[in-house]
């Protein structure tokens, strides 16, 4: 599938200029390809081009892709999670995008040691799940209770009309990413940024992105 190919050399083009100008090393951030509801077809084209790491939601459709595919890829969980999916879902990835509630907490915590980022509401927005900015403290003590590594941060920013107020709602997860590692000093991934957006969160110090339609196209 040539678009694909193409479209991932783009976007590993935009992350390049963005770190450059951020004056970072491009290498620092990882690119996770959100192939959610695309195919295995799709997600191989992908894997051919040098893609290794890829970002699922839904626990049946991880759990049908992943026996089809390369056991080199490193696999995502990046959606909501029903906390009676978590050992399905446990054994085929290496991180939780998407800890949203302490009662996820105590059931990702049970079944092994899979890193998790804490993902905050940063809007306030009734539809979202996460955390509220506010209650960082507790849901640091809340998640390590449960025997849960905090790996850092994840948010999906309220939509915006244009960069600038996105870019506000990224250095807004920025200071809580300090918050975090103020207390967890390894805890310091900041997941965030979609097609969309993504360069804006590089330059506002995002880890790790999260790119489905640059890459694959529209579902």
């Amino acid at each position: 599938m040539p678009a694909i190919e193409e479209n991932l050399a783009d976007v590993r083009l935009r992350m390049s200029q963005a770190a450059i100008r951020s004056n970072r090393d491009v290498s620092s951030i990882k690119l996770v390809a959100v192939s959610k509801q695309h195919s295995v077809e799709s997600i191989r084209a992908a894997y051919d081009a040098g893609q290794r790491c890829f970002g699922e939601s839904r626990a049946q459709e991880l759990s049908a892709k992943v026996p089809k595919l390369p056991d080199d890829i490193e696999w995502h969980f990046i959606g909501p999670l029903q906390r009676n999916k978590v050992n399905q879902v446990r054994p085929l990835v290496s991180l939780l995008h998407s800890l949203d509630r302490a009662s996820l907490a105590s059931s990702w915590g049970r079944v092994g040691q899979v890193p998790a980022l804490l993902q905050f509401r940063l809007g306030g927005e009734p539809t979202k799940a996460g955390f509220e900015p506010g209650d960082m403290p507790f849901a640091i003590e809340t998640v390590l209770a449960a025997g849960v590594s905090i790996a850092g941060v994840m948010s999906i920013p309220p939509p915006e009309s244009d960069d600038e107020p996105a870019r506000n709602w990224f250095r807004f997860l920025r200071k809580l990413s300090e918050q975090l590692t103020d207390a967890v000093p390894s805890a310091s991934a900041i997941s965030m940024g979609m097609s969309h957006d993504f360069e804006t969160a590089i330059e506002e110090g995002a880890t790790a992105i999260r790119v489905g339609s640059a890459i694959f196209g529209s579902r």
